[in-house]
């Protein structure tokens, strides 16, 4: 009896465990971070609005005239001298629309506007845009009459110069103009610089018109560049 009875209780003391065994642990309650939700929201609102900001500033943009070559001073400006250019709209700066390009071309440059410049109403007269006692006159110069990489803006003299020309007392050829501003050089689409006849026009001082105006007529005048200052 006493050996059944340990045996019994063996039994049941062993059949605690097994029932243990087959029990699921409760599961770990996930923590929540409020904080970090927040801050996707606020990224997502930050990138929104930056969005929202680019399309605005996008939508201030207007189109206005680019000058595509040089403009010498006294000359409008020409379908081949502008192209046109998305600028941000600054009422404070005079542009000029690109849907006023054909009333700009009736205005004259106040002075020589080079080829990338975007310009201003300011830059622009409607008439010759010329300073008191100036005035322009064009030459048809051979070569040898011009020195070589003569462009528009430079500073040139002008001389008398042939067989028939008047002589200084040294037997130099006679100055004509001391100081004359290169407004135009006109070159075809197949001459050289150096080569070849050229069209120049120059910005001179009214009392020099009508000596520079004989001796061009006579094709008696040569263009020398006058150093400037820092050279």
């Amino acid at each position: 009896m006493k050996v059944r009875d340990r045996t019994g209780a063996g039994n049941q003391r062993s059949s605690g465990p097994a029932q243990h065994a087959g029990e699921r642990l409760p599961a770990p309650v996930r923590e929540r971070k409020p904080a970090l939700a927040a801050l996707a929201v606020l990224l997502i609102l930050v990138g929104a609005l930056g969005a929202t900001v680019l399309v605005l500033r996008a939508g201030d943009r207007i189109k206005v005239v680019r000058l595509s070559a040089d403009v010498p001073a006294g000359k409008a400006v020409t379908d081949d001298s502008m192209t046109s250019v998305m600028v941000a709209d600054d009422p404070g700066i005079h542009y000029v629309p690109w849907s006023q390009k054909n009333e700009l071309k009736k205005l004259r440059a106040k002075s020589t506007l080079v080829a990338g410049t975007i310009p201003i109403g300011e830059m622009f007269s409607d008439d010759m845009g010329l300073p008191d006692g100036k005035a322009f006159v064009g030459l048809a110069l051979k070569e040898g009459q011009y020195p070589a990489g003569i462009k528009t803006g430079d500073e040139v003299s002008a001389y008398r110069v042939g067989a028939d020309s008047d002589k200084d007392a040294a037997g130099a050829n006679a100055l004509i103009v001391r100081s004359a501003k290169v407004s135009d050089v006109v070159r075809g689409d197949n001459s050289l610089v150096g080569s070849g006849s050229l069209p120049v026009t120059l910005l001179v001082s009214s009392s020099d018109v009508e000596g520079l105006t004989q001796a061009a007529a006579t094709g008696q005048v040569a263009l020398v560049l006058v150093p400037s200052p820092t050279s």
